[in-house]
């Protein structure tokens, strides 16, 4: 089995986190990761809206929805 390398990214962060940052520069960072990830889900889910014609009305029939499977 080969090691799996290192993605861009990882490398990129590396390269960011060989300096001794404070607290506050890590929550910043932390930050900005979390809302750049949430920012590409957003739009996404917004994809997937228009395509599938999505409506409040779909979900409310999802949360309606009973998909567990029957215990025998």
């Amino acid at each position: 089995m080969q090691p799996q390398k290192l993605s861009n990214l990882q490398l990129e962060l590396l390269k960011v986190f060989s300096y001794q940052l404070n607290n506050q520069q890590l929550s910043d960072i932390k930050n900005l990761l979390a809302n750049y990830f949430a920012q590409q889900a957003t739009e996404e889910m917004d994809k997937l809206w228009e395509e599938n014609n999505w409506d409040n009305d779909t979900m409310t029939e999802w949360t309606n929805e009973h998909l567990r499977t029957p215990y025998q």
